[in-house]
């Protein structure tokens, strides 16, 4: 595999094997990390600090926005600009809870708003969904 001295990306597989490389230079394909799932604004209804940690999302917004269980995902506080990573815990459809357990419920308090995403890697850009919740984490567009 030839190299490109100025850009270089490798993705490597669980075993640290090159899968591919990219260089602007040549036709290979690369990957890169978009916004694939958004919930915007959701109000954060409780913290469990004793919990091991993850973000529990009703399941309702979790299929509407297209996350997944146990899927890695972005929280930023738009009240106080704090963030953090975690994964996401599917909670009962339609209840409006927000949840944030574990050690992140330092940083995001109960009342918050909060945005979530995910991201995704891909060669051709995507179209992400994207939705905004009210007071009660009701979708409203």
């Amino acid at each position: 595999m030839r190299a490109c001295p100025a850009f270089n990306v490798f993705l490597l597989d669980l075993c640290g094997k090159k899968l591919f490389h990219k260089c602007p230079t040549n036709s290979k394909t690369m990957l890169v990390s978009q916004l694939k799932s958004k919930i915007h604004r959701a109000k954060v209804t409780r913290g469990d600090v004793a919990y091991e940690g993850s973000i529990e999302i009703p399941q309702d917004l979790v299929e509407a926005a297209g996350l997944w269980p146990g899927e890695k995902v972005l929280v930023a506080s738009v009240t106080t600009g704090h963030r953090f990573e975690t994964y996401v815990l599917v909670g009962p459809p339609g209840t409006g809870q927000i949840i944030i357990n574990g050690g992140a419920a330092h940083l995001v308090k109960a009342g918050e708003r909060v945005v979530i995403m995910s991201f995704a890697l891909d060669d051709k850009p995507i179209t992400p969904k994207r939705i905004v919740c009210n007071e009660l984490n009701e979708i409203i567009s």
